[in-house]
């Protein structure tokens, strides 16, 4: 019980600070998470958590609770979904009750005007780098390239809702899935996400 508890704590400090450090919200925090999952806990490996990402955007939510619900339950299960959602949401839920309390007597002040202008740039960056280190993670092919295109041409040019590409997409990959003559569910020679599956790597 208390070996969990001290997996549960570092789950919530590592989320928390995730929460506290990342400006921008949804795909700006991608950078911080992996770097955090991935690179230094090494809780999860490159692949998975790609996988993580498409799962949890095929959901409705935003990404940065999706993703920590994902990986708190693969961690420590239920609890584990809990607390990582509780911590990676606790810093904006506080910082943000702040603004609103102050931002009245403040609003339209020059310094305050400043610093978002300063902040805006730095979050597209940001996303543009998490978009980058995905990017490299893909085993680029002709069709994929050519779903890239049209997708952000669909966005950009056509204004598009992305819910209608990824349904979309989904629908494709499922009919192509099917023509190749592959099962929807899988043997059961394939590993199943359980609770707590990847508790061994929290030292």
């Amino acid at each position: 019980m208390r070996d969990k508890v001290v997996k549960l704590a570092k789950i919530f400090s590592i989320f928390f600070r995730i929460g506290l450090f990342t400006f921008g919200g949804g795909f700006a925090m991608i950078p911080l998470i992996r770097r955090e999952l991935v690179d230094k806990q090494g809780w999860i490996d490159e692949e998975r958590f790609i996988d993580a990402i498409l799962v949890t955007q095929t959901v409705p939510g935003a990404v940065a609770i999706n993703l920590s619900i994902f990986f708190g339950y693969r961690l420590l299960g239920l609890a584990g979904a809990v607390v990582a959602a509780f911590a990676v949401a606790l810093p904006s839920f506080l910082i943000i009750l702040g603004f609103a309390s102050f931002f009245n007597n403040f609003a339209g002040h020059s310094l305050v005007d400043n610093i978002f202008k300063g902040i805006r740039p730095a979050i597209v960056g940001l996303i543009l780098y998490g978009g980058f280190q995905l990017s490299k993670s893909i085993k680029w092919t002709g069709s994929l390239v050519l779903i890239t295109v049209l997708a952000l041409l669909a966005t950009s040019v056509l204004n598009i809702s992305p819910v209608i590409i990824i349904l979309l997409v989904l629908l494709i990959t499922l009919i192509d899935h099917l023509l190749r003559g592959r099962r929807i569910i899988p043997d059961k020679g394939i590993q199943v996400v359980k609770e707590g599956q990847d508790a061994e790597n929290i030292a």
